[in-house]
């Protein structure tokens, strides 16, 4: 690959081209994102193998070895890299890889690094090959590959750049292609969280916004957030508006239960967009197996959401399977929308 260009004009065009700085503020107390492992609730042993791994290059006075975290939307990959670079006591550059859509974008980004400092790439298995292919000799050799001049006066140049960590966050790591997964010394997937820890999240959360809560509200709010902090962290205060629009501000079990009810949110954390998708499988479609593609059709949803957003959680609480031929529900999604699941798909064998 080749990228023609003069280094010194090309630092010039590129000044407007910066990542978006996080300055982490210990002073601001409204901000409800975690700065230390211990204020980051759940991913218990991903937190433990993290904390070896920077004590570890502290120790050796070196980066942190590349870091990919993959899983569901809302998990905290975000916030996680933001509390290791708290922890390396360096600064952290924030993009996405839809923003790098031209080459210049991602050489910009690399050439105003400083060293030990760290690139976080938020949903980067959508970056373009170009892209990717800059990163490859960046992220191994930490050099930017380059030629100036054109045909037979064309030189090649390796720009040296500052040892710096990349730390790669994506919803889908089966799309990443094998030689930038490759690349990441550490890789990790993020868990959806247990009541428990969501009850936690959503305590804390309360706290620094001066909610009042208490252990049972939080526990209601907790088993309707889908295992997803994201979730748990809007619920809350959606709960709040309502406790200080129709009672006293105080959050309960009831009162809770009372506006997450009126949100449509029912039990297993399922939202009107959840039930639609799961009736039309059992209404139109028999209970399933169908596609994507015609559950998206039939909804009016993008199957980008479906995929991102609704699938992971109703996979993971069993409500809907995926096979060869498509999407279908499982019998727990029958009892859990009080209907009953027909003989005739039993004895087809679907279940």
């Amino acid at each position: 690959m080749s990228i023609v260009a003069d280094n010194e004009d090309f630092k010039k065009r590129n000044d407007n081209v910066k990542a978006e700085k996080i300055e982490y503020d210990r002073n601001f107390e409204n901000s409800i994102r975690p700065k230390t492992f211990d204020a980051y609730i759940g991913q218990s042993a991903l937190k433990e193998t993290l904390k070896i791994s920077i004590e570890a290059a502290k120790k050796r006075e070196l980066p942190l070895d590349h870091l990919l975290f993959y899983g569901p939307p809302g998990l905290g990959k975000t916030t996680l890299a933001g509390v290791i670079a708290e922890q390396m006591g360096v600064e952290i550059k924030i993009t996405s890889a839809p923003a790098l859509e031209r080459p210049r974008d991602i050489i910009g980004i690399l050439m105003s690094l400083k060293g030990g400092e760290i690139l976080f790439i938020d949903e980067i298995h959508r970056l373009n090959k170009v892209a990717e292919e800059i990163l490859y000799p960046a992220m191994e050799d930490f050099v930017l590959d380059m030629t100036t001049g054109k045909s037979q006066t064309v030189k090649t140049m390796r720009i040296p750049l500052p040892k710096f960590t990349l730390i790669g966050a994506t919803t889908k790591a089966g799309e990443l292609s094998g030689p930038l997964r490759d690349r990441f010394g550490i890789v990790h997937r993020l868990e959806f969280y247990t009541e428990d820890e969501l009850s936690q999240v959503i305590k804390r959360t309360a706290k620094i916004l001066e909610i009042d809560i208490d252990e049972k509200g939080a526990h209601a709010i907790a088993k309707r957030s889908r295992g997803t902090p994201r979730i748990a962290n809007r619920l809350v205060k959606r709960v709040s508006d309502f406790a200080l629009v129709k009672y006293d501000g105080k959050i309960n079990e009831d009162i809770a239960n009372e506006s997450l009810d009126l949100l449509k949110i029912d039990e297993f954390g399922l939202d009107t967009t959840d039930r639609t998708l799961l009736r039309l499988i059992i209404d139109k479609f028999d209970g399933g197996p169908v596609g994507i593609e015609t559950i998206a059709a039939a909804i009016g949803e993008d199957v980008r959401t479906l995929e991102d957003v609704c699938e992971p959680y109703l996979l993971q609480a069993g409500l809907i399977q995926r096979t060869p031929r498509g999407r279908k529900v499982s019998p727990e999604t029958y009892r859990h929308l009080g209907l009953k699941s027909p003989q005739t798909v039993e004895q087809r064998g679907l279940f």
